[in-house]
Order: structure tokens, then C-alpha cells, then sequence
């Protein structure tokens, strides 16, 4: 059974062959293979070798993704020069040109992939964070692991691996954790009114001043902001490292101390108090009551014998 070749392919290859050139179709075709696969080997050569190189200028991410733009590049035109040389009227310019819509028409299919793909390339020359930081970007908080060419990936404080779209990490607001290193907490403490506030601010301060992980540099400081329902409502605030473990063990730390030091100084932390006045609903229902005795007839002597 014989096969049938397509007209195009069969036009193409004829085209080739009356092309005036004195190689062989064959031996071109070789040719192009050759170069295509060299130009494979190089892209592959130029993502293990020069991301390295372009890691240490700026980013590991950054270095990855500018390797393999480069790999795809070399690539594209190897396949281009290979087309040449099978086919030597062919003009690559030609074919740039000659795009036109269909070039348009790509771009709408393809506008989620390019957004990601330069929102990537963006985010890797702005550096607004790098791999190993801690970030909180659209209600997502976790490390950095890696800036891909479509995606951000984070490892959340739970273990999990989140994958965020370049496009959507650059258009919103991002927070950087780690980015100014030490980091403020405010541990909000709740004091009877009739403390003395003073001596149980100098109290809570001296109890954090010698924990493992608080900062001395700035120094611990309580604040009272605001009175709240029958307490007296203190902030007091520490520095730690900006990493998310050392913030919860230090915290934790803190919390215990404090609690202790109150204790030891007899100074209660009150829960709130909310008064409620019952006076009006109870006269209210009492009245009630009455009322509803006095509506009642009076028994008759015939109903009572």
C-alpha cells in the first residue's frame, strides 16, 4: 500500500530540491538536524552553567528563569537557521511578517501565560523579596521557596506548598516579613483600674527584658492606650527575629513570664466586666403579674361548694 504525501509537503520539498543549490536535500536535512540538536545541547549547557553564574549577580530564581529564557532563545533560532538551510529561499523575516492577526489572535489566547511570564521577569528585576523570605501575599503568608517563569511558590507555616501566579503576586500588595530584620510584637494586658500603673508596667518589662530571643536593642516598652470595661488595657511591646518561629517561641515565652511576674506581684489580669440592668424588666414583669391576678373573676359561694 502506497502512501500519499500532502501537496504543501510535496510543493515544499519539490521547492527545495529547484533551489539551485548545488547540497543534496538530503544532506541538508542532516544538516539542520545537526544544528537543531547542537542548539539543544547548548540550551541545556547554558541552564546548568549560567544560572550559577547569573544566581550569584542577583537571585537563585533570578538566575533560573533568565537560563532558560536564554535556552528558549537559542533554540528558536537554531530551528529558524535550520529552516534556512533546508529550505535556502526562506527568509525568516518573512515569516515575522507575515504574522500579522494571527499574531494578535495568539496574544488573547495566550495573554494569561505572557501577564504570569512578565509580572515574573518583573518581579525578578525589582526584587521586591527573594527565596527564603517571608511573605503574606494575597491571604497567603508562608516562605519563599522559588520565582518560576508563570508562577510564585511558597511553602505556608503549615507545610504546604501554594503556588500563586506571577501576575497576581505583582498587582498586589505584598508583605515582606523578613525584608528590615528584627520584627515588633504587641502583647495586649488587661489591668484592674485600681492597680498601680506604673509599678505593673515596670513589672512586665523587667519580666521580658532577660528572655532568650527578646531584642535589646530596641528595648521592651508598655504603653497604656485605653481604657476598656472596668480594666485598664496595656500594650507592651518587644522585638524578636523577623522569622514566624522565632516570633510564636518568643511569644510564647513572653506570655508565661508576665503571667508569672503579675502573679508573684499580686496584680490580677481581670476578664471584663459588663453590668446589666435588670430593675425595668423586672418591675416590668411584676406589673405583669398583678395585672393578670386582678383580671381574674372571683370564685362564686355555688362554684366553691
Amino acid at each position: 500500500m502506497h502512501s500519499i504525501a500532502s501537496p504543501s509537503l510535496t510543493t515544499a520539498l519539490i521547492a527545495a530540491e529547484d533551489n539551485g543549490s548545488d547540497t543534496p536535500l538530503g544532506t541538508r536535512i542532516a544538516i539542520a538536524i545537526g544544528i537543531v540538536v547542537v542548539a539543544w545541547l547548548v540550551s541545556k549547557a547554558i541552564r546548568r552553567f549560567a544560572a550559577p553564574l547569573l544566581a550569584k549577580r542577583r537571585t537563585e530564581s533570578f538566575g533560573t528563569v533568565v537560563a532558560q529564557l536564554i535556552g528558549y532563545l537559542v533554540v528558536i533560532a537554531a530551528v529558524l537557521v535550520a529552516a534556512v538551510v533546508v529550505f535556502p529561499s526562506f527568509k525568516p523575516v518573512d515569516v515575522l511578517s507575515g504574522l500579522g492577526i494571527f499574531s494578535i489572535a495568539i496574544g488573547f489566547a495566550f495573554q494569561d501565560i505572557l501577564s504570569n511570564l512578565l509580572a515574573g521577569i518583573l518581579l525578578l528585576i525589582r526584587q521586591p523579596f527573594h527565596s527564603g523570605d517571608e511573605i503574606e501575599v494575597s491571604g497567603q503568608s508562608g516562605t519563599v521557596e522559588q520565582i518560576t517563569i508563570r508562577e510564585t511558590q511558597i511553602k505556608t507555616y503549615d507545610g504546604e506548598k501554594v503556588l500563586i501566579p506571577n501576575a497576581e503576586v505583582y498587582q498586589n500588595v505584598i508583605r515582606v516579613q523578613t525584608a528590615y530584620g528584627p520584627k515588633r510584637t504587641t502583647l495586649a494586658i488587661g489591668l484592674d483600674d485600681w492597680e498601680d500603673l506604673d509599678r505593673a508596667a515596670d513589672i512586665a518589662v523587667d519580666a521580658i527584658r532577660d528572655i532568650d530571643g527578646v531584642e535589646v536593642d530596641p528595648a521592651p516598652q508598655a504603653y497604656f492606650n485605653h481604657f476598656g470595661d472596668s480594666v485598664t488595657n496595656m500594650d507592651l511591646r518587644f522585638w524578636t527575629q523577623p522569622q514566624q518561629a522565632e516570633v510564636r517561641r518568643v511569644q510564647d515565652q513572653v506570655v508565661r513570664s508576665v503571667g508569672r511576674a503579675l502573679k508573684e506581684a499580686k496584680i490580677p489580669m481581670p476578664s471584663p466586666i459588663t453590668e446589666l440592668d435588670v430593675r425595668a424588666s423586672v418591675k416590668e414583669m411584676m406589673a405583669e403579674i398583678a395585672a393578670a391576678r386582678s383580671s381574674d373573676p372571683e370564685p362564686s359561694d355555688a362554684e366553691a361548694t
